[in-house]
């Protein structure tokens, strides 16, 4: 009987030590996954960064035609929001370009949300770089607040020079909001105010 159950105790600590493992994998694959894909450019993420301040000094001297970047927002179903995304902007390779996206809080209660992100086409996300942005950051707004949110961009110089890019002529940054973990935050008013979209 006491062989049975030292048996028995020894397979329920594996099972509970394959449970926790597991439980621990599920919590490491979503950074792990941002943080492969923020190194390979992988899944139309960008690359971001000061180290790609360099790449900027080589625009003066490169010409080409400008590059349309379109903004796209959504919202998780979830999300008591109105977020809105900024106009197109055209500007050439290596030129730093600053945009606005809108939250609004629509609801009677405080929300807080976190943003992702992805480029397409995917195969030359890796020539979108991000300078600062608000991803994966949480955004904190009180009912009814607002609040206006930047993100500062270039598209390497390099994108000029790549043959497989010859059919890329526009980028699209996109962005979801989620709702986020239930935190300690307080709400932000930001740049409150009751409505509104962003041009």
């Amino acid at each position: 009987m006491s062989e049975l159950a030292a048996q028995n105790r020894r397979t329920f600590a594996a099972c509970l030590m394959a449970a926790a493992l597991m439980l621990s994998l599920a919590y490491a694959a979503v950074p792990l996954y941002e943080l492969f894909c923020r190194v390979t450019g992988y899944g139309g993420v960008p690359q971001t960064g000061a180290q790609l301040a360099g790449k900027l000094q080589e625009a003066g001297s490169l010409g080409g035609q400008p590059i349309r970047v379109r903004f796209d927002a959504n919202l998780h179903r979830d999300m008591p929001w109105r977020f809105t995304p900024p106009q197109s902007v055209q500007l050439p390779a290596g030129e730093v370009a600053f945009a606005y996206y809108r939250a609004h809080n629509e609801s009677h209660l405080p929300v807080t949300g976190v943003a992702n992100f992805n480029v397409t086409p995917h195969k030359a996300a890796v020539y979108f770089n991000k300078l600062a942005c608000f991803c994966f950051q949480e955004q904190a707004l009180a009912p009814g607040a607002a609040l206006d949110m930047p993100v500062t961009f270039f598209i390497d110089p390099a994108f000029y020079a790549d043959k497989e890019m010859r059919d890329v002529r526009e980028f699209v940054l996109s962005y979801t909001f989620f709702r986020a973990p239930a935190s300690g935050h307080a709400p932000m008013d930001g740049h409150a105010s009751a409505g509104g979209h962003g041009s």
